[in-house]
């Protein structure tokens, strides 16, 4: 079995597939799988992923008799794959060709980390750098309440999502949910299973795109990004993302003085939204009842 597992979801990509796989066979460290899942592109994507599996072993190619969203496509690639170590690579992106050693070697090194991430150039359609992204999440905290706290507060971009993690972690978070931001929320559940690690290098080139999910400006586009079959839902995202983080609370393995710690982080966050929490429930009651804003009595 390979020792990492590099996961490219993928619909429609066929402007910039080729050069994104290009880059992950390029890599120094070569003992990796690529598992690709076509999400029923219409392009020419299929052929694009059946010719380089036919020239490279370690490509293991998937379609979707459908479009399953991006969600579900996700956590398609991630439970197909074999490795001890896991990464997932957008279609769109760039990495450098030692992107996989040295956040391999950072991973062995450091027994207590489940994340190992270099920093990220923010890169246009031609390939150049649009700017340099220093901010990016160390968190080598040795207490989950602290990793957790200081991820909500400065996740901006979830450029780390494509970090290299180790699988056993990721296995026992809920992986990607179905509803738009669910990748904070999945990084938001790691952190309680050890610390993010940044290499301080520029190795990641996260391209940004009139057709990249993070152009999506309305909800509901969003919306049918990661889930199609519910394009049409109400989503309340404060309160998606605080239910699904106080789920992911539940299910670390924290002891009970640690649990009640994050769980006092936890409300941290509730009392910081509250004014989103409460623009959220007024929207769902006009929505649900037909009921005016002024029926909720709003903080004076």
């Amino acid at each position: 079995m390979p020792l990492i597992s590099v996961g490219v979801p993928v619909y429609n990509g066929e402007g910039f597939l080729g050069q994104s796989l290009d880059s992950i066979l390029a890599q120094t460290y070569e003992d990796f799988e690529v598992i690709i899942s076509d999400n029923a592109s219409s392009d020419y994507t299929e052929d694009i992923c059946r010719v380089f599996a036919g020239k490279d072993a370690r490509i293991r190619y998937f379609r979707n008799p459908n479009n399953i969203g991006a969600a579900r496509n996700f956590n398609r690639v991630f439970e197909l794959a074999h490795g001890e170590y896991f990464r997932w690579h957008s279609a769109d992106d760039l990495c450098e060709p030692t992107l996989l050693e040295k956040c391999k070697a950072t991973l062995e090194e450091h027994s207590d980390a489940v994340l190992c991430a270099p920093k990220t150039c923010l890169i246009d359609e031609k390939g150049s750098i649009i700017c340099r992204r220093d901010n990016e999440l160390d968190l080598r905290h040795s207490q989950a309440h602290a990793r957790f706290l200081a991820l909500n507060v400065t996740l901006g971009l979830c450029n780390a999502q494509y970090g290299l993690m180790r699988t056993a972690a990721v296995r026992r978070t809920a992986l990607e949910g179905d509803y738009p931001g669910s990748d904070m929320v999945f990084l938001s559940e790691l952190s309680l299973h050890g610390q993010f690690i940044q290499i301080p290098e520029y190795l990641f080139f996260r391209r940004l795109h009139s057709h990249a999910a993070s152009s999506l400006v309305s909800v509901e586009a969003q919306q049918e990004f990661w889930d199609p079959l519910n394009k049409d839902k109400l989503f309340l995202r404060t309160w998606r993302h605080l239910y699904e983080n106080l789920r992911g609370i539940r299910r670390a393995p924290l002891g009970f003085a640690e649990e009640a710690r994050v769980l006092r982080e936890w409300l941290k966050l509730v009392r910081w939204h509250r004014h989103d929490l409460l623009a959220e429930l007024q929207l769902w009651m006009r929505t649900q009842f037909g009921a005016p804003l002024d029926m909720i009595e709003t903080e004076r």
